[in-house]
């Protein structure tokens, strides 16, 4: 179940040409692709391109009557090697998946597909996850084009931009015999905009076409000694075909030029970001009519000399904005001018930061630099938006003093059944002591953090137990702890985790996370998922696949909520002496999406006026102690502390707010631990009935004859 459903606005995608599209940019993606005949599509989900995949998924009748194919991949790698059916056929063909750490994944396929070359277009398109939005480790998918020579397009973020980029992405391809990388950032996958359609085309030649008409080119295979030809082929063929293309179809834009002798090379996907700083500067307007000459690199690699050279001919300065570390491109620009012997003076990163994301605070300090030092006048006054005084290269950075902003890390949602697993855990190793524990790449990660602090390494999606497999010790007396969830789990970690554990006879123990789909990537079906689902094949359980490896130790838990069951069989797992890996697949369905789909369901029940009961957990004022174990060793969001009720005690006590979804991990918790009998449970019954309103009085009825004496005692005292 996605977490989001695009049935309605995939209907968009059948708009013909001259059409205006109001739409956000993954749906502009995709109508993009079938407007160039795109003939077969895959990839892997992964922030910020995700809703990609769904969306594909949602127009699949779109996508049979064109005949193209669609899969979702069971990794990056998969969907990467999927390209090689562009390398023989004219099929166009484009997978996409998560920037840096997808293109990790699959840097095996792309590198052997640009090697030997592509017959038709291979567009990969990636969410490239860089900055403050990002959930991955800080690196760019520029090094990839540069190692295997894939040529990279960065377009502005702007529709009709992205569009065409994705056309003209194809059509690179092909005059090159190369595969395309296009890179969208945040903001670009989920801009709204316009752009003018066109028709869908139905691919030349379709993948049923290929099938029937296999065709065999010897020098496309990778193996000596075709791949050293292969080398050469792309220095003095594919890179000066491209680097015409580019230059002839004008794929990178120049703005302003002639305006001013000074002017700015900017990354395709930082142009909104520039013009926003020189419209603070008073150098440019919401409109883009800008006073500073901008050479906008559309495409990022490869680097058009001949371009460069134009633009920073009439120039005594230009400044290149170049967002992450390595500085590939200042680099690259260096060299270009210095060989031709241009004494145009170039600025990067001695006047923007080294790393991190170029916000417009970021960039207008730059920029500001910039032209104080080489056009003076041109600048209209301190610009509106002040910056930190914490970059002193700025002359306008000690306006304002930095604010505190609070630390908010990630966490797990309210109800999620990811915390009664790591609560369990926090409660066995009272009496087992601590373990270390390899985690992985998914919402369980989040347990690295407060309440739990579990989770010591992390080293990719799928690999929680790879990351464990040195710590391995017959003379240790405990075991390693690794944790994956059941995405990675059959994305990569059954062969590399539990197949590389049993093969090596290693002794930990691996808890499998499996709320029934992909949960932290929003909600996508898995092989072990329980629903059905009419275009893929589903419900394969996760034990029997270790099983089948060659695990013997498994057990499959089917309520995480059940704290003190679940703690008992972590002390077993932990202390047991059955040698060999041991498994725990830990099974409850995501909470987030449960109430994305029970919520509506529970509103129109109410609107129509049918009785409706919520289950809800509280604690009882007078009974809490104060001491909050409660919270540390569960961390719900609607578990936090209100003022206590008792004049005589000044320790605040615990509460349940109402965005409680009656999980009852808060209680499970209490008990498990022991800690005190203070939770209660309670129905809030919606459009009661007269039986229930009966049953309401009798219960208060018989609460206050029951409590009467005791509370007229307690006023006798306060009186005395």
């Amino acid at each position: 179940m996605a977490e989001r459903s695009f049935a309605t606005e995939v209907q968009q995608l059948r708009h013909g040409a001259g059409t205006t599209l109001r739409v956000e940019g993954i749906l502009a993606v995709t109508k993009a692709l079938l407007q160039s005949g795109v003939a077969y599509v895959g990839g892997y989900q992964g922030a910020p391109i995700s809703h990609l995949m769904d969306v594909l998924g949602d127009a699949h009748e779109i996508l049979d009557e064109l005949g193209v194919y669609f899969e979702n991949s069971a990794s990056e790698a998969t969907a990467a090697a999927m390209l090689g059916a562009s390398v023989h056929y004219p099929l166009r063909g484009a997978v996409t998946f998560k920037s840096t750490v997808g293109l990790n994944v699959a840097s095996d396929a792309l590198a052997n597909l640009a090697s030997g070359g592509v017959t038709g277009g291979a567009l990969i398109i990636l969410g490239e996850d860089y900055g403050e939005g990002s959930s991955i480790m800080q690196e760019r998918s520029h090094a990839f084009a540069m190692k295997s020579q894939m040529w990279l397009l960065d377009p502005r973020p702007n529709l009709t931009a992205i569009v065409e980029a994705v056309e003209a992405g194809f059509e690179l391809s092909e005059v090159s015999n190369t595969p395309v990388m296009l890179q969208l950032r945040l903001r670009s996958c989920h801009l709204h905009g316009t752009f003018v359609a066109k028709d869908n085309v139905r691919p030349a030649t379709t993948v049923t076409d290929a099938i029937e008409n296999p065709q065999r080119d010897l020098g496309r295979i990778v193996l000596p000694p075709a791949s050293f030809a292969h080398e050469q082929e792309k220095v003095h063929q594919r890179l000066p075909a491209a680097v015409d293309f580019i230059r002839e179809r004008g794929l990178n834009e120049v703005f302003g030029n002639g305006r001013a002798d000074v002017g700015i090379i900017v990354q395709g996907g930082l142009y909104n970001t520039l013009n926003r700083a020189l419209e603070l500067l008073g150098c440019s307007d919401p409109y883009g009519r800008t006073r500073i000459p901008l050479y906008v690199m559309n495409v990022a690699y490869p680097v058009v000399d001949a371009e460069i050279l134009d633009f920073c001919a009439d120039k005594r300065a230009v400044l290149l904005l170049e967002e992450g570390q390595p500085d590939y491109l200042e680099q690259n620009l260096h060299a270009i001018l210095r060989r031709a012997a241009v004494a145009t003076a170039l600025h990067g990163k001695d006047l923007l930061p080294m790393a991190g994301e170029y916000t417009a605070s970021a960039v207008t300090g730059g920029v500001s630099a910039f032209l104080t030092t080489h056009l003076p006048d041109v600048l209209d006054g301190e610009p509106t938006l002040l910056l930190p005084e914490s970059d002193p290269r700025s002359p306008f950075a000690v306006r304002v003093a930095p604010q505190a902003v609070q630390a908010r890390p990630p966490g797990l949602c309210t109800g999620c059944p990811e915390r009664p697993i790591f609560s369990a855990l926090k409660l066995a190793e009272r009496e087992t002591g601590l373990h270390h524990i390899s985690a992985d790449i998914g919402c369980h990660l989040f347990s690295i953090n407060e309440p739990f602090n579990l989770g010591a390494t992390t080293m990719g999606y799928g690999l929680g137990s790879a990351g464990a497999a040195a710590l391995n010790s017959k003379d240790a007396d405990r075991r390693t702890i690794a944790i994956m969830g059941d995405g990675g789990f059959w994305h990569n970690g059954l062969t590399s985790g539990v197949g590389n554990a049993v093969f090596n006879d290693n002794d930990q123990l691996l808890v499998v996370v499996d709320n029934a789909y992909t949960a932290a990537t929003g909600g996508q079906d898995v092989l072990s998922s329980g629903a059905d689902n009419p275009r893929r094949s589903t419900r394969h359980p996760i034990e029997r696949a270790v099983r089948g490896i060659g695990v013997k130790w498994v057990r499959t838990v089917t309520d995480t909520y059940r704290v003190g069951e679940l703690r008992d069989l972590f002390v077993d797992a932990l202390t047991g002496r059955e040698p060999g890996p041991k498994v725990i697949v830990a099974q409850s369905e995501c909470q987030l999406n449960r109430q994305r789909r029970e919520k509506p369901r529970t509103n129109k029940a109410i609107k129509d006026g049918r009785r409706v009961i919520r289950e809800r957990f509280g604690v009882d004022a007078e009974t809490c102690t104060g001491d909050h174990a409660c919270i540390r060793i569960s961390g719900c969001p609607s578990l936090t502390v209100k003022a206590n009720p008792d004049p005589m005690r000044t320790d605040p006590v615990a509460t349940v707010t109402d965005s409680c979804v009656g999980c009852g991990v808060c209680g499970a918790n209490a008990h498990a631990a022991s800690l005190c009998p203070s939770f209660y449970r309670t129905d809030v019954v919606v459009n009661e009935t007269r039986r229930d309103r009966v049953l309401a009085g009798i219960r208060s009825a018989w609460i206050s004859a029951l409590s009467g004496p005791v509370e007229r005692r307690a006023a006798k005292y306060e009186v005395a």
